[in-house]
């Protein structure tokens, strides 16, 4: 009987488990004995650290020709339910029908959310960039601004949080303002964040650069406050300040997804399971957590992989591999990933790429942003369907930052 390993998700980490365990069936000469099944509403991948950019495309690539090149199947869907101890998944198929799939490896990469606490207004008056779907409706808004009435509402944007993805939305928004109301447009950029300087986690030795890029950019600062409501017109802060808004763009914070809760075991404070080194949730046989569902260590120092893209592509590549190993009986390999590195988009100012994990800076301005769309524009797309191409880079130890 075929035995079947099914994945949740086609964000960089499903993918890269999809074609991590592939490579690992094919290296053992079992094709015709194990089966990869992904699963997600449609064969694509969200360029999700892009979602911040003025230019939405080829933001989804698709991914269908690829998983087909080395021997997998999507299912279009979501899975909605995880049962451990019967080893199935229900699906609730995109045409409406719903599915059980017994499985023999199940790996979640269904990925994170955006954290949306009860702050009245909510739901209903912000943005943010966290989906395809709502990067492009905040663009639908940028772009409808010069049909309205020219106020201090209209011309005011407010990005809430300020961590790297509200510094990205922020530093870029200016530029996405020029280009909807024109260059000699009077508008206003306000960054607010709880702590009392934004991008905090960056470290000290970023902060002159992050400040500088504000400054350059234009980008007002609001810190020590936390946001108290939203309205279809403004924004009113815990400080009692009250600002016109038309367009406020929520970034404070990501949850890992639903799914995760139904996986049994210890979860971190953003929802994550608890894995072991090789990316099994313990109290669950036969499951793997990967990306942004998994808490994982990445070294021996104590450091816990970030929900990054950075983390995913490797995550999902050891969780591919071992979920097909155990299966093939090909060894497993531990999860490792010391190295660590951001870059930020910084607008018109440039971009910041630090190294390692107390962020010492090493390329600025103008040099760091040639790496920074290098990023996002070549290494993180999903490869050519080459089947060959692909199993030489989806070896579980292929490093990610060289």
């Amino acid at each position: 009987m075929t035995q079947k390993i099914v994945i949740a998700g086609t964000g960089f980490a499903g993918v890269w488990a999809a074609l991590s365990a592939s490579r690992a069936i094919a290296l053992a000469g079992r094709q015709q004995d194990v089966e990869v099944i992904v699963v997600s509403p449609a064969p694509t991948l969200v360029i999700r650290p892009r979602l911040y950019e003025a230019v939405l495309d080829n933001m989804n690539p698709d991914v269908g020709a690829l998983l087909a090149a080395v021997g997998a199947r999507h299912l279009a869907g979501r899975v909605e339910t995880i049962d451990v101890n019967s080893r199935t998944v229900t699906v609730a198929r995109s045409d409406g029908e719903r599915e059980t799939i017994a499985y023999d490896r199940f790996v979640l990469a269904a990925g994170s959310q955006l954290f949306r606490p009860d702050v009245p207004g909510l739901d209903r008056h912000a943005f943010d960039t966290d989906q395809f779907a709502t990067a492009h409706a905040l663009d639908v808004q940028l772009k409808a601004l010069p049909g309205e009435p020219e106020t201090e509402a209209r011309n005011t944007v407010v990005v809430a949080g300020g961590g790297l993805t509200g510094f990205e939305a922020a530093t870029e928004m200016p530029i996405r303002l020029r280009a909807a109301l024109g260059d000699k447009a009077n508008f206003r950029v306000i960054l607010i964040d709880t702590a009392d300087r934004p991008g905090g986690s960056l470290g000290d030795e970023a902060q002159p650069h992050l400040a500088e890029a504000l400054a350059f950019t234009g980008v007002e600062t609001r810190t020590g406050v936390r946001v108290t409501a939203i309205e279809a017109d403004a924004v009113v802060l815990s400080s009692g300040e009250r600002i016109a808004t038309n367009t406020v763009v929520w970034t404070a914070g990501m949850r890992a997804s639903p799914l995760a809760a139904q996986i049994p075991g210890e979860h971190d404070a953003i929802g994550r399971v608890v894995g072991d080194a090789y990316l099994r949730a313990p109290a669950a046989p036969g499951v793997f957590v990967t990306g942004d569902t998994v808490h994982a260590g990445t070294d021996d120092d104590g450091n816990v992989a970030p929900m990054s893209c950075q983390h995913a592509l490797s995550l999902g590549r050891v969780a591919g591999h071992n979920a097909a190993a155990e299966l093939v009986g090909l060894p497993l390999h531990p999860y490792s990933q010391p190295k660590y590195v951001t870059c930020i988009d910084l607008g018109d100012w440039g971009a910041l790429y630090t190294e390692g994990w107390d962020r010492q800076v090493r390329i600025t301005r103008e040099a760091a942003k040639a790496i920074k769309q290098e990023i996002n524009r070549v290494w993180i797309y999903p490869p050519a369907a080459d089947r060959d191409a692909v199993f030489a880079v989806a070896n579980p130890d292929y490093v990610i930052v060289p």
